[in-house]
């Protein structure tokens, strides 16, 4: 049930963070929000320096979003993102601008996680 609750919220948050961010969002970032999410709090339980929690968690949403990009958006073609735009894409799918962005914005996510560990613990 944990787990559950925290993806729900992770969900609710990326898709407000897409609305505020450009405008609208489409229901599979609430998915990958959820997962991201979910596993961002499973990272914010290590021992790991926060700094280093920071870098997996970039990475970790970085690698949700292309999986998830390359399904949505090659594959389905739904055309949910594009970063073909942006210096060093990959695909199209992520950049190294957006995963910059996720280590920044894990660090008040990985304090949110601290906080619903202790709420629900």
């Amino acid at each position: 049930m944990e787990f559950l609750l925290v993806y729900i919220i992770g969900a609710g948050l990326y898709g407000l963070l897409e609305v505020i961010w450009r405008g609208w969002t489409h229901w599979t970032m609430l998915l990958c929000g959820g997962a991201c999410f979910t596993l961002m709090y499973v990272i914010s339980g290590s021992t790991l320096p926060l700094l280093m929690k920071c870098l997996l968690s970039a990475l970790v949403i970085s690698t949700v979003e292309f999986s998830a990009g390359c399904l949505v958006n090659i594959t389905f073609g739904w055309h949910v993102w594009d970063y073909s735009d942006r210096a060093f894409n990959i695909l199209g799918q992520v950049c190294p601008l957006f995963s910059l962005i996720w280590f920044g914005l894990s660090l008040p996510g990985l304090y949110l996680c601290n906080g619903l560990r202790r709420l629900l613990n």
